[in-house]
């Protein structure tokens, strides 16, 4: 049974540690170890993520497959993109499982319902960014109808950037 739940601010440390894990499964080896590390630790911790919740555009989802957490997403309405010209639009920020998790289709559950609660609050469309090296979640998102919408430097550390794809889903 899969189980997606809106979560708030009291889920901020099992979100920090999930994120944690997820980045690192994901995103590992794009950088260097101390570059990654650092950046987890500076990104993805609970007072982070707990201020993250003042944000009243902001929205994290937990997503269960037989009562054990298995992801996250965390949407942005409101949130403009140089690269796209359409107003009223939100921000796909995060949506990882856990590798253990991955090929079950719950990412496609997860992003048609991101989708839904966007269109629900008249949203024109979502975006988001993807490594272009990620390229398990590049098809993912084209094969779901996202095109590439431009390009986005990525900053992992005071030195080290990773090319992302800014990509676009526009509603009909």
């Amino acid at each position: 049974m899969i189980e997606i739940i809106k979560a708030d601010a009291e889920h901020s440390q099992l979100i920090a540690e999930l994120a944690q894990q997820t980045f690192f499964e994901s995103h590992g080896h794009s950088a260097s170890k101390d570059d990654i590390n650092n950046f987890i630790l500076k990104t993805y911790n609970a007072e982070a993520i707990r201020k993250e919740f003042e944000n009243k555009q902001v929205a994290y989802h937990l997503i269960y497959d037989n009562e054990i957490l298995a992801g996250f997403s965390k949407i942005e309405l409101q949130c403009p993109n140089i690269n796209i010209s359409e107003k009223n639009i939100t921000k796909l920020d995060r949506i990882y499982l856990l590798e253990a998790f991955q090929g079950k289709q719950l990412g496609v559950k997860l992003l048609d319902f991101n989708i839904a609660l966007s269109k629900k609050q008249h949203q024109n469309g979502i975006w988001l960014v993807v490594w272009t090296e990620n390229n398990k979640a590049v098809n993912f998102y084209k094969k779901m109808g996202f095109k590439i919408a431009g390009a986005y430097d990525f900053q992992i550390s005071e030195t080290h950037t990773n090319p992302n794809h800014v990509m676009y889903l526009e509603y009909n």
